[in-house]
Formats: C-alpha cells, sequence, structure tokens
C-alpha cells in the first residue's frame, strides 16, 4: 500500500513538473517594447544626429539612409520604464515565471513636494557626479595628424549595449581610393547609417571594412559607425583597431555599467541640520563611565543627533535614552568587527567616528566637517583630538606603496601630508587621520572594516582605502580625550585591567602577528616603513 501511495505522489508531482514546464515555454502577447520601432522616419533620423557629437558641418549635406534595425539599438541605450505583460496568473506565477513589473517612483511623494524632491535630488547628484567623474572621463578627439582621427578616452558603452564611436575621420591623405579597416575584440561593428558612395564590408562582425573613392562620403560614413558590446562584462575595456593603407592606431572603448548613486534626502533648510546630516558611531568595550561622559557631551551640543553603539562587554549594560542605538555583540568580537557593526546602521549621508572615551566641547563644531565635505570632493576629513595635558595631535599620515617584485610592494607611511585646501586654511590633504573624522557614509561601507583586526589597528582601514578615499584633516575641529592619568593612590578596577589586557596586547601577541600577516598577504606587502 505504501509503495502505491508513493508511485501516485510521483506521479503526481512529474505532472505537475511537465505542466509548468508547458506554461512556462508557452508564448506569451508581449514583452518589454521599443518605442523606437513605432516612431516615422523624420524623427528616428533626427534622434541619429542628436548622438552625433558636434556633426562636421562639411559633411552636413551629403544624404544618408538610416538603418532601422541598428538606429533602434541606440535608442534602447535610454530609459524606457514599461514591464512586461501578458503572462499566466496563477499562484505562485511569480515566484515561478518571475517578470518584469514597472513602478512609477515619483508617485512616492506628494505632488505638492515632487518639485521640491527633484530640485534636492539634482543638487546632490551634481555633487555626486563632481566627486566621481575625472579627467580621465572626458572624451578626447585625436587630431588628424597621422592622418587617422579618433577618440582617445571617454568612449564609454553599457555592456551588451550599441553607441556611435564619435570622432573617427581620415584626412589629408590624396588617392585614388580610401579604405579603412577596423576591428574589434569584444564586440561588432556597424553602422547606423548608409552613406552614398560608400561600400561596407563586415557589418554586424568584428572587423568592418568602408572604402570609397570620395574621401567626404568616407568620412561622412564613418560617423554613423557603431560598436555593440556582445561579450558581457560588467566593467572591462575593449581595445579597437583603426587602420587605413601605412596608418594604424588603437583606441580603447570602456565597457560599464554607470556609477549608481546613492542620494540622501537631507531636508529643506538652507543651512546645516547635523541632526539629519550625521550619525555619531562608536565601539564600546567595558568603559560604560566613559560612554556616558561621551553621550553628555554630545547631547550638551547635538541633543538630537543620532548615536550608534557597538557593544561586545561580556556583560552588556543596557544604554538608552532618545536617539540611541546600541547593538549587542558576541564577547570580544573585537574593534574592526564593531565598526563594521556600527557603521552598517547610518542612514544618514555622514557618519562621525569617536572613541568611547572622547567629550565634546565647544570646539568641536560639527558644522565645519560637514562644510568642507558638502564644498569640496574629499569623501573623509579628519578632526584633532586634545590630550588632558593640552597636547593637540592629529595624526596625519601619508601612505604609499611602491612597486615591488615577486616579493610584493613596499608600504611607506609617514606622518605629515600633501598640501592645503583653498578656502580652508586650517585643513589639509592627507591619507590617515586619527580616530576623530567625518566621512561619506557610503564611502566608509565601501572601504569597510576588516573584522580580523580585532585588537590592534586603525590605518588598515586607510591602507584598504588607498586609491578610493579622498582623506582631509583640520585641526581647528577639536573633541577632548579623557585623561588617562591615575592617581598612584587610586587603585585600578578590575573592568580597567580587563580593558587594558584587550586593548594593549604585547607587541608578540596574536593580534600583532594577525595585523602583519594580513599586511603580507591580502595586501601583498612585503614590508612597511614608517615614521
Amino acid at each position: 500500500m505504501l509503495s502505491v501511495r508513493k508511485t501516485v505522489l510521483l506521479a503526481i508531482l512529474a505532472s505537475v513538473v511537465l505542466v509548468l514546464a508547458l506554461l512556462h515555454s508557452w508564448p506569451t502577447l508581449a514583452s518589454t517594447t521599443v518605442d523606437v520601432w513605432q516612431r516615422p522616419g523624420p524623427i528616428e533620423e533626427r534622434h541619429l544626429e542628436e548622438r552625433l557629437p558636434e556633426p562636421d558641418r562639411r559633411f552636413g549635406n551629403i544624404p544618408f539612409h538610416v538603418r532601422d534595425n541598428v538606429a533602434s539599438l541606440l535608442a534602447r541605450n535610454g530609459c524606457v520604464c514599461e514591464g512586461d505583460s501578458g503572462g499566466v496568473h496563477l499562484p505562485f506565477a511569480q515566484l515561478l515565471f518571475p517578470r518584469v513589473s514597472a513602478l512609477p517612483l515619483h508617485t512616492a511623494f506628494e505632488a505638492s513636494e515632487l518639485e521640491e524632491m527633484k530640485r534636492r535630488r539634482d543638487k546632490e547628484y551634481k555633487s555626486f557626479q563632481g566627486r566621481t567623474q575625472t579627467p580621465a572621463d572626458l572624451l578626447l578627439i585625436a587630431e588628424a595628424n597621422n592622418p587617422l582621427q579618433y577618440p582617445t578616452q571617454g568612449v564609454v558603452v553599457r555592456p551588451l549595449r550599441t553607441i556611435i564611436i564619435p570622432g573617427l575621420a581620415l584626412h589629408n591623405l590624396p588617392r585614388d581610393h580610401y579604405l579603412i579597416n577596423i576591428t574589434a575584440t569584444l564586440g561588432t561593428l556597424n553602422v547606423a547609417a548608409e552613406v552614398d558612395g560608400v561600400k561596407i564590408k563586415g557589418d554586424s562582425e568584428m572587423r568592418m571594412t568602408l572604402s570609397s573613392v570620395l574621401l567626404p562620403n568616407l568620412n561622412r560614413q564613418l560617423q554613423f559607425v557603431t560598436y555593440t558590446n556582445t561579450l558581457f562584462h560588467p566593467s572591462t575595456a575593449d581595445t579597437v583597431q583603426f587602420e587605413t593603407e601605412g596608418h594604424q592606431a588603437k583606441f580603447s572603448i570602456m565597457i560599464r555599467h554607470g556609477v549608481t548613486p546613492k542620494l540622501y534626502n537631507t531636508g529643506p533648510k538652507g543651512e546645516y541640520n547635523v541632526s539629519a546630516l550625521v550619525t555619531i558611531a562608536t565601539k564600546t568595550f567595558l568603559r560604560y563611565d566613559k560612554l556616558q561622559d561621551l553621550i553628555n557631551s554630545v547631547r550638551r551640543y547635538y541633543p538630537t543627533v543620532t548615536i550608534v553603539i557597538a557593544d561586545d562587554s561580556e556583560t552588556p549594560q543596557t544604554i538608552s535614552g532618545p536617539y540611541i542605538e546600541h547593538y549587542i555583540m558576541p564577547f570580544g568580537k573585537g574593534w574592526f568587527a564593531g565598526r563594521n557593526l556600527a557603521v552598517s546602521q547610518v542612514t544618514t549621508k555622514y557618519m562621525l567616528w569617536v572613541d568611547d572615551d572622547f567629550v565634546f566641547t565647544a570646539n568641536t563644531k560639527l558644522e565645519k566637517l560637514v562644510d568642507v565635505l558638502e564644498r569640496t570632493t574629499l569623501d573623509l576629513v579628519g578632526g584633532a583630538v586634545r590630550e588632558a595635558t593640552g597636547y593637540t595631535a592629529t595624526y596625519r599620515q601619508t601612505i604609499s606603496i611602491e612597486s615591488g617584485e615577486e616579493d610584493g610592494d613596499c608600504l611607506h607611511m609617514r606622518r605629515g601630508f600633501h598640501h592645503a585646501i583653498q578656502g580652508f586654511p586650517n585643513c589639509v590633504v592627507t591619507d590617515g587621520v586619527i580616530n576623530f573624522f567625518l566621512a561619506r557614509t557610503d564611502k566608509v561601507q565601501q572601504v569597510g572594516f576588516d573584522p580580523r583586526l580585532a585588537r590592534v589597528a586603525h590605518l588598515e582601514f586607510f591602507i584598504d582605502g588607498l586609491g578610493s578615499l579622498h582623506v582631509g584633516s583640520c585641526d581647528d575641529v577639536i573633541v577632548n580625550h579623557a585623561t588617562k592619568i591615575r592617581l598612584p593612590w587610586v587603585s585600578q578596577s578590575e573592568s580597567d585591567k580587563t580593558y587594558a589586557k584587550f586593548r594593549y596586547p604585547p607587541a608578540s601577541s596574536d593580534a600583532t602577528h594577525t595585523k602583519n600577516g594580513l599586511l603580507f598577504f591580502k595586501n601583498r606587502f612585503q614590508c612597511l616603513t614608517h615614521n
């Protein structure tokens, strides 16, 4: 009886699988569409002309004929929010056969506030572009001095998309017959329009040849050459060979997705609203008295700023109050693991890192640090820490890497900075700063903190961020450091003894070995020099 039931269940299961397979293969009524197919010819031609970077007016009167199947690929470089239509409406259909759905995101806002939201977003996006774009992203056209003209940098196509290759031309080469070969390796070549008097061979292939007895017509045809990426990679480059008889050139086409912005709505106020812009993050271990002093000092100057606390004490105490988030970790999980936890919970544009034994004063002006990040391309700016003796430190470090060979590279760290920042007389550009800094939240999350560094770590974060983090330091924003001076007649508490044991391991400890091992293996350094 049991075997019969088992056979029946298997038969039912097989039937269900066959039905689902049949439904999955059944054609639906419609799919994502490209509206350029529905446009008349003149609109498509204008659409194509808009993609030509500063067309050469000398060729403007030479007629051309649009290739709809290629020009439509250019139109798809734009953005149309359309979901899949049709399909099968069954329970769990979306789970079994996921389909595209479209949601207009502006509906998240009331009509009365939509324009204001757009204005803020545009402002943030311009600031984002200013931080992420470099001169290497600019389009440069090599003039015809060899006599091939071609783009030297700045040509970008999204994976599996199509673009017109800008700037191709042949100049000052008197001949009876002109011939151009273009060869790609990660995509195919084509033309978006055909020019009279030009022969095309190898279109839709990796190597395409254009030839003509009329140089102006050939140059007009070169304005319509397209490149379609066919081998997917999220970030790479194709080297394209461009040649004519006796002359050859190569240029790169970057293949990559655009950088997705992470914008923060900081509210309508014109002045800096620190509570909306900044979250304070800290890691604590056993020192609840000092942590409470920190919280009290913050509340004196910034009563509504959120404070995120990561705590890996063995017997955690309750830390509560308005605008406080207290996260408990496994005992002794470690310094950088706590930083990761705290930073992961930050939702504001900026995060301020502080040690749990810092004390805010009238000189701890976070608005100054915010102003620096808002008005520059810096990702992180450190302040200064004042000891009870009056000594104030910024711990500015320059970090450089000297290329090595098989044994690895050499890491060099020096106290100092690179140059002053115009408009901010107390600020400089450097590579590493003290444990009191304001940073763009997304950049800190991007670099992260290696959780294997549990006891001894600080500059390792800046080493990991070298080439990614643009760092500054300002010595006029100061936080106090709780005194570490212990009077001889005051005995050390058990918690202080335990803290010192974890915080200050000997040079021969596993923590130091772990740190150096990571520099050697993970970062591939053979040695470290510092002052």
